[in-house]
């Protein structure tokens, strides 16, 4: 099963290192990683995504909480929540109808295209990966160029919230 795990950790030099070592060290797979500071400056908020049985995601947990930079822990797939993840994507468009296809496409995806030079377009969308990943298979033959996707963020709904 996925499940998005959300930290508080310590803002320091090494924490990341640490975390991303708890998982290698254990054969643990990261499938997304997303980490930024916080509104306090001695705090990074870390979102990542892994894949395991509910066995194995408590015993990360239990690994990530003893870390000494782990401030607060929470598994955001517990209970209701807001994911997100962005991505920019630049596809070819040097023809009138791939750029109003191309154009088309963005517009029902809610995206934006953020740039445009003489053959192509570069489009910034935001959404879970399944609307990421519908996006891509929508533009059909239209060329890619490159993809770029940030890992998903996840907040909870409601009262509940990751803070000290």
């Amino acid at each position: 099963m996925r499940h998005i795990i959300s930290l508080l950790i310590e803002n320091e030099a090494g924490a990341l290192s640490r975390v991303a070592g708890l998982f290698s060290a254990r054969g643990y797979n990261i499938e997304s990683l997303s980490v930024a500071p916080t509104e306090d400056a001695s705090l990074s908020r870390m979102t990542l995504v892994t894949r395991g049985s509910e066995e194995i995601v408590e015993q990360i947990t239990k690994q990530l909480n003893k870390l000494v930079d782990v401030v607060k822990l929470l598994d955001l797939t517990e209970g209701a929540h807001i994911e997100r993840e962005m991505m920019l994507i630049k596809v070819q468009a040097s023809d009138s109808s791939g750029r109003d296809e191309v154009k088309r496409l963005a517009d029902i995806f809610r995206g934006n295209i953020i740039d445009v030079s003489n053959t192509s377009y570069v489009v910034e969308l935001t959404g879970d990966s399944c609307k990421l990943d519908a996006f891509i298979r929508a533009l059909g033959d239209t060329p890619i160029l490159e993809t770029v996707r940030c890992g998903s963020m996840g907040i909870p709904r409601g009262e509940k919230s990751l803070h000290v």
